[in-house]
């Protein structure tokens, strides 16, 4: 990807007709991707959800490259899912979007936010670690396909500054 393809990444909500490019996305990105139908739940059944994607435009169409849903509970917002096409990962898609995300989250109430990511992702945690999360905790044995622990990452104050300079960067 070249320079100016990455200035032609777009954020926006993620739509009922995104669906079938996110859940590819997901299938790409994990060994065990959400169940079927799960994104269509957050879109249309989950007062409590964002979801967004990052789009580019290629040969006059647009094709969907990174994916994110983000749960409010309370004052807290939980990382359900952050996925970046491989090819397109390193240019700070996911940054712009978890910032997006996450400027949201505080917008409607979230003060803090929290994930689980796989202990060998270290390129996750890299990026989480760039917004200030730190590891807080380990989930023994929770991914269901291979056993792999998770750690428990927290956020403890959703800067709003931050996140701006972030969704911009």
């Amino acid at each position: 990807m070249n320079a100016k393809k990455l200035q032609e990444v777009h954020l926006r909500l993620m739509t009922l007709d995104d669906l079938t490019q996110v859940e590819e996305i997901d299938a790409i990105c994990f060994s065990s991707p959400w169940p079927a139908d799960a994104f269509r739940y957050e879109i249309r059944q989950n007062a409590n959800a964002i979801y967004w994607v990052a789009e580019v435009s290629q040969e006059k169409k647009a094709i969907i490259v990174a994916s994110a849903v983000i749960w409010l509970i309370l004052d807290e917002a939980h990382i359900g899912t952050l996925a970046v096409r491989p090819e397109y990962r390193g240019h700070g898609i996911g940054r712009r979007l978890l910032a997006r995300c996450l400027l949201e989250s505080q917008q409607v109430g979230a003060k803090k936010a929290y994930l689980e990511v796989r202990r060998d992702n270290q390129q996750a945690q890299h990026l989480y670690c760039g917004f200030g999360f730190a590891v807080v905790g380990v989930r023994p044995c929770y991914y269901p396909d291979n056993h792999e622990d998770a750690l428990l990452m927290t956020l403890e104050v959703l800067d709003k500054a931050k996140l701006r300079s972030l969704s911009v960067a």
